[in-house]
């Protein structure tokens, strides 16, 4: 018997997925317009992808705890990634998953400053471990679990006012690029750049969680690149998998160095840079590469915003790239919505901290048809509600 995350679980018998499209055990298709909160970036069964852990199923699975061996599927994966980004963030650790990048990045952000005070935002979620759990602002969610970490303190979100309280004790700031479960917040130009400016100045790191904003979700590879600043650190997880599990933290090869020594193997892990999912990763990236150019992400999630926004049960919509997040009148509008859209084929989902919002995030590689389909879905289904 398998554990449930809630009493009511969704439930699709999944047999099979393809191209935007999950098929369950009946043969019913659904259009994804989730892509596993936003991990098939790329879509579902990728040939490319596939080839390549075959490839390495036939080298080697597990053979020793990351870090101890030099493994080539591990090796290429970290140059892939790394020459997607700016040169300071030129070294990879490769984690589990978001949420254990989050746990390292907080303890590499201590040890190098040496401080322990931290600073995260509210409307923050960075993950469902103690220390990211930590740093995400939903009180809801942590209070059964207290006592946290300590030393923690949340600012107003994209308050340049609130930045004065970052000082000389903070090891580091937390911040998701573009807040998710908050229901896809943007923070403005002016904010990031204070931000930047003054981690700067009391030489606390700037940590940026693009665990879900980031891989192309906003348009570009790295959200961050629209603000025009670049972090210490960067957290990246679900889609740098290509439907795999996997978390990264990438920075400089001196502020991950320190982890080294004082005392050694400062964060260790038994399957982070698995060499079948490094494989499966490398051949993601390089399938993204190959479709930047053609994946109009921009044009297709102005398509969306075209077609559903101006509804008049559409009480906010906010969007970067296809990152999108639209609230309804109410709370029960937003379960009604999705149940229906799931008996005609359209998969969406909720925010966990917005009860009145949803979430559209499909794969990357959605064809403008297939916007159009499930947009349609989604106002015929708005049309019907109460």
């Amino acid at each position: 018997m398998l554990a449930n995350t809630t009493s009511l679980p969704i439930g699709l018998k999944i047999k099979k997925a393809t191209g935007c499209y999950l098929i369950d055990d009946s043969g019913k298709e659904y259009l994804d317009f989730i892509a596993g909160v936003s991990v098939n970036n790329l879509g579902h069964s990728i040939q490319e992808i596939n080839e390549a852990i075959i490839k390495q199923l036939e080298k080697h699975t597990h053979v020793m705890v990351y870090g101890e061996y030099e493994q080539g599927s591990v090796t290429q994966f970290s140059k892939t990634l790394t020459a997607l980004l700016p040169h300071s963030l030129n070294t990879v650790y490769p984690l589990n998953s978001g949420t254990e990048a989050i746990e390292a990045a907080l303890k590499i952000a201590k040890r190098y400053t040496g401080k322990s005070k931290i600073i995260s935002f509210t409307g923050a979620y960075h993950g469902n471990t103690h220390g990211s759990m930590s740093v995400s602002s939903n009180e809801q969610k942590k209070t059964a679990f207290r006592p946290l970490l300590p030393g923690i303190e949340f600012l107003k979100w994209n308050s340049i006012e609130e930045l004065d309280k970052i000082d000389e004790e903070s090891s580091c700031v937390i911040l998701e690029t573009i807040q998710g479960d908050a229901g896809v917040r943007i923070p403005s130009n002016e904010f990031m750049i204070a931000l930047r400016d003054k981690c700067s100045s009391v030489s606390a790191l700037l940590i940026l969680d693009e665990i879900q904003c980031g891989y192309g979700r906003s348009g570009q590879f790295s959200a961050f690149t629209q603000f025009g600043i670049i972090p210490d650190i960067l957290c990246l997880g679900k889609a740098l998998g290509a439907g795999f599990p996997i978390g990264a933290v990438v920075s400089s090869k001196i502020i991950l160095d320190c982890i080294q020594n004082n005392p050694s193997l400062g964060h260790i892990t038994t399957f982070g840079g698995n060499p079948v999912i490094c494989a499966a990763a490398n051949a993601g990236l390089e399938r993204y590469k190959s479709l930047e150019n053609s994946l109009e992400i921009e044009e297709k999630g102005l398509l969306v915003q075209n077609l559903v926004s101006k509804h008049p049960k559409v009480t906010a919509f906010r969007r970067s790239g296809l990152m999108i997040g639209i609230n309804l009148e109410t709370a029960d509008q937003v379960s009604e919505l999705i149940l229906k859209c799931r008996e005609k084929g359209l998969l969406l989902f909720w925010f966990l901290s917005v009860p009145d919002g949803f979430r559209i995030s499909p794969p990357l590689v959605i064809s403008k048809k297939e916007i159009r389909k499930g947009c349609s879905i989604i106002i015929e289904t708005l049309n019907e509600l109460e």
